[in-house]
């Protein structure tokens, strides 16, 4: 047979984490590893799409997707994202995965280097390498709740750098970036000549009247952010594959080169159902979200009970992160044994980058509460057991 492609050869294997170890066992497991919602898709999305597969919308399309769809989205971003864009400055995508693979292979040649802010995103590594670049990883401090800091990021930027990754809300740890920590990443940004990548696929999902700030708008951030979004998280679409990016008209030309390549364009029916989302009943969304925000108070409160266990209250996402390091721990040996003798799946913190160490990502947005309140009764008998184990040496 003959040789792979280096980009094949040189790519790290896609790691599955805990899912990976749970999918091959029996008996009744609760699954918390996965950013699955629990939510079904809403019914008036669901109808859009069967009515545009039924009124003939089973052809090719606009390539950058159909324009009433790019349209809405401009409006959308317009008084949500403070965000001045043009429907032709818009690629819809399957699902952000995508967007985001189009703007590694656009801007990352062999040698380039892009920054993953510790705890990271793991699955943007394999696009990375994919384009034959390295990830960088800059740490940021635990215990100074996760800030961006420009001490911790600047001394990771080389002559090599292009990219900077950002998650805002943040998987896995539930923070909400603010304006100033932002505006550190765009100086730096500007300053070094920089692309942004920032996802924001959770930007819907947010608690307690916490405020998503998108980075593409702070001042001299439009023309070198690749902002990326999906109807995955907050409308429950997760198996539609339907996502979308913004960028600045200049980069929309690279980036089709890479989607239009790949997959020429996005299922054109399905693209109605984006739409229907879009201008639907705001008030479907505001109940998911609160349906969310009830839930991640009943796993925080019931963390915060278990002993060696503290949870701060997440901003925005479905994920908790508790920290876990008083219960002598390390976050895998928590999971495997969370696994193999509570039946309750989480992922280990330290899948997320060294930063995450001592913590575990506990997804509350996978579940309904009455399995939730199981999980947290099986994660409690487990974490009081530990803690009479430390009792008695």
């Amino acid at each position: 047979m003959p040789k792979l492609a280096r980009r094949i050869t040189d790519t790290s294997p896609k790691n599955f984490g805990m899912f990976a170890k749970a999918v091959a066992m029996e008996g009744d497991l609760i699954h918390l590893e996965l950013g699955m919602p629990v939510h079904d898709t809403p019914a008036h999305i669901k109808e859009a799409t069967i009515d545009a597969l039924r009124a003939g919308h089973v052809h090719y399309s606009d390539l950058q997707g159909i324009a009433p769809l790019r349209e809405a989205m401009a409006q959308k971003l317009a008084t949500v994202n403070t965000l001045s864009v043009d429907p032709s400055e818009i690629i819809v995508t399957n699902g952000l995965t995508q967007a985001s693979y189009a703007a590694f292979m656009a801007w990352l040649d062999e040698g380039d280097e892009a920054i993953l802010l510790d705890p990271y995103y793991p699955q943007h590594i394999g696009k990375i390498e994919l384009a034959g670049a390295r990830a960088v990883i800059a740490p940021l401090d635990a215990n100074d709740d996760f800030r961006i800091k420009r001490a911790l990021i600047e001394p990771v930027v080389t002559s090599a750098t292009k990219m900077i990754c950002l998650v805002n809300p943040c998987n896995p740890t539930g923070r909400m970036f603010d304006r100033e920590e932002l505006q550190v990443l765009a100086d730096l940004a500007i300053e070094h000549d920089l692309i942004v990548l920032s996802d924001e696929v959770y930007e819907q999902i947010t608690f307690d009247g916490a405020q998503h700030i998108s980075i593409a708008s702070l001042p001299g951030m439009k023309e070198r952010t690749i902002t990326t979004f999906a109807f995955t998280k907050a409308y429950a679409m997760d198996g539609w594959r339907l996502g979308y990016l913004v960028a600045d008209a200049a980069m929309i030309g690279p980036l089709m080169k890479i989607t239009t390549n790949e997959v020429t364009h996005v299922n054109t029916f399905i693209q109605h159902g984006a739409l229907a989302a879009l201008t639907g009943p705001p008030e479907v969304l505001a109940d998911m979200v609160a349906d969310d925000q009830a839930r991640r108070d009943l796993v925080v409160s019931r963390l915060n009970q278990m002993p060696g266990v503290r949870c701060p209250s997440p901003q925005g996402t479905i994920y908790a992160f508790p920290d876990i390091t008083g219960t002598g721990l390390t976050a895998q040996e928590a999971a495997d044994r969370l696994l193999n003798e509570a039946q309750v799946v989480v992922e280990a913190g330290s899948f997320y980058g060294a930063q995450g160490e001592g913590h575990l990502r506990v997804c509350f947005g996978s579940q309904t509460a009455e399995r939730l309140e199981e999980a947290m009764d099986r994660m409690s008998r487990f974490f009081n057991a530990i803690g009479q184990e430390g009792e008695h040496g």
